[in-house]
């Protein structure tokens, strides 16, 4: 080879080698990131929409946003990849927080040159409105027996607020008026009317006396009659009778009476009828000649219907056929 040829080829090959080892323009260019804390959109009770802005400078980076009731955050969205150069937008939805409360937020991110933190932002969620449930146990009652109605408040704001307990008896139209002292709500919002009597059918329902003006739903606490049930014996020859008798308490005259008694498909099937008489000022009395012509399990059903109580069924007897 010519000596000037391989002169060139020489300082050619170690240029070569100079430029293989130089970084590429791009990594020359690769810097730590540019971030921009944005701002929120969707903003409700428990949930908001976070944005930010980042310049990934050249290099893969991971994004995410930080977020918590203090400037110390405690929270981190899972990261995303943003890359290239230039401005990227990026959004995230967040759940789970707590109504009518402030939070911090910022966006940040890192890439292999660095780690950028957006400025500290806060919003604040908007506040849950007040709702209040209501319940009865036992319902429905025995002649004479007691309740426990209670609840509870929700919303923002729902502890150590003042609760009155309303009652509408039947026949339902006196209109709703406060029973027995106010409650405060526990820290929760909980509350309780405990063993509150009742004598007959009877709507309750709880409100807030003080603004916002709110009620619960309307809780009907039901009395059932008491069914007692007797007869002469419990064995009896097939195809002869046996008298059902018995009272209901209170008394309500003219209440229909069935004879039950339980089928091969555990279904209640009338076999007699008759209906309730006076007795005395508190039990009306009913007495029925059954004709038995099988076995097995029997009770009586008192059918109520005047609305002041609810209708019952007495024990459950079994009669055996010889």
């Amino acid at each position: 080879m010519h000596r000037r040829t391989l002169g060139w080829a020489r300082r050619a090959g170690a240029l070569a080698l100079l430029l293989a080892a130089m970084p590429t323009a791009a990594a020359q260019a690769a810097s730590a990131p540019t971030v921009a804390t944005g701002g929120t959109s969707n903003l409700a009770q428990q949930t908001v929409t976070l944005a930010g802005a980042v310049d990934p400078n050249g290099a893969d980076t991971q994004v995410a946003f930080q977020y918590g009731t203090t400037n110390r955050y405690g929270v981190t969205t899972p990261t995303q990849t943003a890359t290239g150069d230039g401005k990227r937008t990026v959004s995230v939805d967040v759940a789970g927080l707590a109504p009518a409360t402030t939070y911090h937020y910022r966006f940040i991110a890192t890439n292999s040159k660095g780690l950028a933190n957006g400025a500290d932002r806060t919003f604040k969620t908007k506040a849950q409105p007040l709702g209040v449930t209501l319940a009865a146990t036992p319902n429905p009652l025995a002649p004479g027996g007691s309740t426990t109605l209670a609840g509870q408040l929700t919303g923002t704001g729902n502890g150590g607020r003042q609760i009155v307990l309303q009652s509408n008896p039947f026949p339902y139209t006196q209109g709703f008026k406060p029973v027995g002292n106010k409650l405060i709500t526990d820290a929760a919002g909980n509350f309780s009317f405990n063993a509150l009597p009742v004598a007959f059918n009877t709507q309750f329902r709880v409100a807030l006396p003080d603004k916002p003006a709110i009620a619960s739903p309307i809780v009907v606490v039901s009395v059932a009659v008491r069914v007692s049930t007797h007869l002469g014996s419990h064995t009896v020859k097939r195809g002869h009778e046996l008298t059902f008798s018995g009272t209901i308490t209170p008394a309500v005259e003219g209440t229909p009476i069935a004879i039950q008694k339980l089928n091969s498909k555990k279904h209640w099937v009338t076999v007699a009828g008759t209906a309730t008489r006076h007795a005395t000022d508190g039990k009306s009395a009913y007495s029925k000649h059954v004709k038995i012509s099988r076995g097995g399990k029997y009770r009586v059903y008192a059918g109520v219907t005047n609305g002041q109580y609810v209708p019952a069924t007495g024990s459950t007897v079994t009669i055996h056929t010889k």
